[in-house]
């Protein structure tokens, strides 16, 4: 695209060919950029100037949402200037623009919290809800459109045919987003609009990477839902779930929810927990959120340090790291959240042996495509993070072997699902504790194909002493060497 002021005709030509290559790409991506559009919502910008700066952004990802959303914010306008042609066209446009704008506030205890503000009645939800509304109405208008031709209603000229194939030609060097949800973007300013006490820290911030969804992209489920164990149609036998018991009350998270959310602020059996998922680290930890007697509301950072999930708390935005569960900046720097006892477990055992259990609803008050795997293909075991982690050359297991985590009292200990399995129960001494580590088939992978229940069987694991469950965890081995490196492995 030329730097220069672009006419209507090149801006409406512009934007059909734009609406094109994005239907493919969601052809080719399912649900990845619905998610897309719905983490990263920005304020509408002049038509010319908008097309110039996207043109020109580092971020992919960013660069295809504002495209997105102007788009079908200007078909809009194309087709009500097509039934009403005495209408002025800068007055739609600013009609638009002041629909579009909202202020950015802090995330409360209620409501949506994508991208930072959560207020229910109003604010981001509802300029969300539009935004994605006129998003999806694009295709439609765009046969309309494409019926009238160019911007004069007639058909294209031989100048605009030849300018689209220019642009396309152009436009076909760009880059694609990638898979998941916007974590291989290039990074964004890490301490941009945080309250977070800065200068206490136990670790550099130069180790923190973002992740591209930014602050509550990813949004947390402060206020879950839940159904009976009889009345859930939409798990499939083989599908994981987190299995939480905490005195007497028995709860399940499926994976295909958490996949989406990362973080469910819970309270069970009288505790106050935060049940979290890490897709890039297959990390499934359940803590007990209070400190100190006080209980925190956790949501995402949007940042990653050694590839992990980084949670802040609401009430001080300390910054958390999901792995060890501990607070590395912030005015909360030094806590630790306990970890509970939980596990992963396929869909029909806790159908058959919880059926008083409760499990947590797809109405979470979020559009997503519950059941899809953004991550298709992440846990090859070969392949690399996302990100650059710690310790990456540490090649006594494949980067994505999945192993048994358990730490006890400074003294850490892997066992590799490829022994496990081979074994199918050992015991093992940490931290001066006698455990029992058992595996069991029948589990489906989440993050293999593009559908949760349909990845392939990797099977899981429980670690007990005596007959109680005790707290450990089922990370890529990547994760292990970044952050416990020299642990001692099992085979």
């Amino acid at each position: 695209m030329r730097d220069g002021p672009a006419d209507e005709a090149e801006v409406d030509v512009t934007r059909r060919l734009e609406a094109d290559r994005l239907e493919r790409a969601r052809d080719e991506a399912t649900g990845v950029r619905e998610v897309l559009r719905e983490h990263h919502v920005f304020t509408a910008l002049e038509d010319a100037k908008l097309l110039r700066e996207c043109a020109r952004r580092p971020t992919e990802v960013r660069r295809r949402d504002h495209l997105e959303h102007d788009l079908a914010r200007s078909l809009d306008a194309h087709r009500q200037r097509a039934e009403r042609p005495q209408r002025p066209a800068d007055a739609e446009i600013e009609g638009e623009r002041a629909t579009s704008e909202e202020p950015v506030g802090s995330r409360t205890e209620s409501g949506d919290h994508t991208g930072g503000n959560r207020d229910e009645s109003g604010g981001r939800r509802v300029h969300q809800t539009k935004c994605m509304t006129r998003v999806l109405a694009g295709a439609v208008l765009l046969l309309a459109v494409a019926g009238c031709g160019g911007a004069d209603g007639g058909e294209l000229s031989d100048a605009e045919r030849e300018r689209v194939r220019s642009v396309e030609r152009e436009l076909a060097t760009e880059p694609d987003v990638g898979p998941g949800l916007g974590e291989a973007s290039p990074p964004a300013a890490i301490t941009a609009g945080w309250k977070t006490d800065f200068g206490r820290r136990a670790v550099p911030l130069s180790e923190f990477q973002s992740g591209g969804p930014g602050k509550d992209g990813i949004p947390a489920i402060d206020r879950p839902m839940f159904i009976a164990v009889d009345e859930v149609d939409f798990l499939e036998p083989q599908e994981p779930v987190i299995a939480l018991e905490v005195k007497g009350e028995v709860r399940a998270y499926p994976i295909q929810i958490l996949i989406w959310h990362e973080i469910v602020n819970d309270v069970v059996g009288g505790t106050s927990v935060a049940v979290t998922f890490c897709p890039l680290c297959n990390t499934a930890i359940v803590f007990d959120r209070r400190v100190d007697g006080k209980a925190l509301t956790f949501g995402t950072t949007g940042n990653l340090r050694n590839a992990d999930l980084v949670m802040y708390d609401l009430q001080t935005e300390s910054w958390w790291q999901q792995f060890g569960g501990r607070a590395l900046v912030g005015e909360l720097t030094g806590a630790e959240l306990d970890q509970l006892p939980a596990k992963v477990v396929a869909w029909r055992e806790f159908e058959r042996e919880e059926p008083d259990g409760k499990v947590l609803s797809r109405e979470t008050g979020h559009e997503r495509d519950y059941g899809k795997n953004p991550y298709t293909g992440y846990d090859d075991i070969d392949s690399p993070p996302f990100v650059a982690t710690n310790n990456s050359d540490d090649k006594r297991l494949a980067p994505k072997e999945r192993v048994v985590f358990i730490e006890r009292a400074g003294d850490a200990v892997v066992i590799p699902f490829s022994v496990l399995s081979r074994r199918k129960e050992l015991c093992v001494d940490v931290g001066g504790q006698r455990l029992v580590v058992r595996w069991r088939p029948g589990v489906a992978s989440s993050l293999d194909t593009g559908s949760v229940a349909a990845g392939r069987d990797v099977g899981t694991a429980e670690v007990r002493k005596g007959r109680t469950l005790v707290a450990f965890d089922e990370p890529f081995w990547f994760a292990v060497a970044a952050f416990r490196p020299g642990v001692r492995i099992v085979r």
